[in-house]
């Protein structure tokens, strides 16, 4: 079940919360409900990352349990599976009490967010974020809410902080399979803007033509056009590492091969993202894949 405008009935309303993880999108989702006048606690596995939302009012705690312990809302923003898991039945399993609600905005499998539910019954909410961190900074980006309804109001005025459109769903395997969809799409969307350049310079076309030509074609998407420069020179800055592009294509597949289904097209892209990544490419952002189609020029 879809539902677009749910649980954001108390904006007015502060709460304690926990924010576990201090990558960009983790730093961007402290920071925004820093803004929104919540009492927010920040923790990452390497102390040092959450300087600017300790000026803001965060308060950095010297451990997970610390942070979470008298926090109503717990979220965690980790890089994947074992990151999730290890924080999860570690740290915050015996410290999260009944007034507490955990939610996950990690892309992980489906299977650890069904584990999640289990293990914390009435007070697990998987919640991916679409967007980017300056997405959630601005309140732009989209929640995919997933789990008990119940559960999901309970945390109303924290996602009302965060966006204004939410994609609620039955079960969080649901929300993750939701994730995992949107995201394949675009780092398809990606490879194939980089062959396409790859084509046109191999034609003779040079980049300013290229630009001219596609920046404002109608066959490339909104969500593409926002990565536009990036794949065409190439740059390497950004927020959603080859690596991470790679993991999360490989999550996809999964998710299909277990219902039967094979992804050919899928199967390629997550090559191209592993190949970026070993190839020093690693930590760049899904935008550098381009830089493998530049060898031979």
């Amino acid at each position: 079940m879809i539902d677009t405008d749910t649980d954001t009935d108390t904006p007015g309303v502060t709460m304690d919360v926990a924010v576990l993880g201090m990558g960009r999108m983790g730093r961007a989702i402290a920071g925004r409900l820093v803004r929104g006048g919540h009492r927010v606690a920040v923790w990452n596995r390497t102390p040092g990352k959450a300087a600017s939302l300790v000026s803001a009012g965060a308060w950095e705690a010297p451990g997970a349990a610390d942070a979470a312990t008298n926090a109503a809302v717990v979220i965690t923003m980790l890089s994947d599976d074992d990151a999730v898991r290890d924080v999860a039945f570690g740290a915050l399993l015996p410290a999260i009490g009944d007034r507490t609600t955990y939610v996950d905005c990690s892309t992980v499998s489906p299977e650890l967010s069904a584990e999640l539910a289990a293990a914390f019954p009435g007070h697990f909410l998987a919640m991916p974020v679409v967007g980017s961190p300056a997405a959630v900074e601005g309140g732009t980006a989209v929640l995919l809410s997933g789990g008990d309804a119940a559960v999901a109001k309970r945390i109303g005025p924290v996602v009302a902080s965060l966006s204004d459109t939410v994609r609620r769903y039955d079960t969080a395997q649901m929300a993750i399979a939701a994730k995992l969809a949107t995201n394949m799409l675009l780092l398809s969307e990606v490879v194939a803007l980089a062959e396409s350049f790859a084509v046109g310079r191999s034609g003779g076309l040079r980049d300013d033509q290229l630009r001219s030509l596609l920046r404002s074609s109608p066959v490339v998407p909104a969500g593409l056009q926002n990565r536009f420069e990036d794949v065409l020179t190439g740059t390497q800055e950004g927020w959603w590492a080859t690596a991470l592009g790679a993991k999360d294509a490989g999550l996809a597949l999964d998710v299909a091969r277990k219902a039967g289904i094979e992804l050919p097209a899928a199967g390629a892209v997550r090559q191209r993202y592993e190949e970026a990544a070993s190839e020093g490419l690693r930590g760049a952002d899904i935008a550098a894949v381009t830089q493998l189609y530049h060898a031979t020029r």
